[in-house]
């Protein structure tokens, strides 16, 4: 009986290790990372800028001082690898030199796409795995429906959440008050 407890046990243990390891690694970089800017120094020039991030996704993400503030907003939200993925994988499809492309697949890979990696995005194992035999000779679009899954995930969750979020609300009510004072 004492040895079935113990096995137990230490089947517990080591569960609780795997469960946890992601979130030790999210801990750890949340820790050591600079502080990302605050609302107070996102600069988004006027009120018709707002109105634009607002009408989708897209828009938002191709505004620099947008993409930063959705930034903030999903570090608060602790979904930020997602916007970090899509960004990488951007920047990836860039990439003309065939060394560099495989160095960064295997950055890409290992930083968000790998089991209990730092930064691991949600996509299924088919997904996971195709992208795994991919990196043996990789092209611009090896990652390209990893980044389609997690693009959409951020346009029907993340992106209304941030919409809809007082952080948001205070972009914009502080440009409208901006805007006021200039005009007046």
């Amino acid at each position: 009986m004492e040895l079935s407890c113990m096995m137990t046990s230490e089947k517990s243990s080591k569960t609780k290790r795997l469960l946890h390891n992601p979130l030790k690694n999210r801990l750890h970089i949340f820790i050591h990372n600079p502080l990302l800017p605050t609302r107070k120094t996102m600069h988004i020039e006027n009120v018709d800028e707002i109105k634009q991030l607002e009408q989708s996704l897209e828009k938002l993400l191709t505004h620099k001082n947008g993409r930063a503030a959705f930034h903030v907003f999903l570090k608060t939200q602790f979904c930020e690898e997602n916007l970090e993925f899509w960004q990488a994988c951007e920047e990836f499809k860039s990439i003309t030199s065939l060394k560099k492309l495989a160095r960064k697949a295997t950055r890409i890979y290992n930083e968000f796409i790998q089991n209990d990696s730092p930064k691991e995005v949600n996509v299924d194992f088919y997904t996971r795995d195709t992208i795994a035999q991919n990196l043996h000779q990789p092209s611009p679009f090896c990652f390209d429906s990893a980044q389609k899954k997690v693009y959409s995930l951020m346009e029907n969750d993340a992106y209304p959440r941030f919409i809809q979020s007082d952080f948001f609300k205070d972009l914009q009510s502080d440009r409208r008050s901006m805007w006021k004072h200039k005009r007046a």
